[in-house]
């Protein structure tokens, strides 16, 4: 009998440790339950709101457009004669300076950059302010890394310059 009573207080000093553990768990800050870190003081459970990655849309080059140069670097072509040029379905770019035509292949890539390869260009001869203006677009157009459409205009950035291009009818 005296076992029995032993064991009997052994059980309710056990609970009663027990219960005054849970109740300084509950109102501890540091002690956590399972899924008390993700409840409301009410005791709803809230969720994390899902907020989707935002991806920019990528554009598509315009293939198979004529392009009619409006400025270089800010500096608006003058006269009649204004550069232009198309990239066709084989990336094939082909136009004219002011002067003479060019030939090359143009690769739109990922991000909206341009690869251009080397001009074939014709070798009329031309007055020295027109060639000059004529070699500043070839370099531009050759060297250009960008390309992006801005309103209804074509722009490919180089470091060697901007140009930009109204859509031709």
């Amino acid at each position: 009998m005296r076992t029995i009573r032993i064991a009997a207080l052994a059980c309710a000093v056990l609970a009663a440790d027990m219960a005054t553990a849970i109740e300084a768990g509950a109102q501890s800050p540091n002690i956590s339950g399972f899924g008390r870190a993700n409840r409301t003081p009410g005791g709803e459970e809230k969720k994390p709101q899902y907020v989707p990655p935002t991806k920019q849309t990528e554009k598509i080059f315009p293939l198979d457009s004529t392009w009619t140069a409006v400025s270089i670097n800010g500096k608006p072509f003058a006269g009649g004669d204004r550069p232009s040029f198309i990239i066709d379905k084989q990336y094939r770019a082909r136009g004219y300076g002011g002067c003479n035509t060019f030939a090359a292949t143009a690769f739109p890539l990922r991000d909206q950059h341009l690869a251009v390869g080397p001009l074939a260009l014709t070798k009329k001869p031309c007055d020295k302010g027109l060639a000059a203006t004529e070699q500043a677009f070839f370099v531009a157009l050759r060297t250009a890394a960008q390309w992006d459409l801005v309103g209804s205009q074509l722009v490919l950035k180089s470091p060697n310059g901007e140009l930009r291009f109204d859509r031709a009818l």
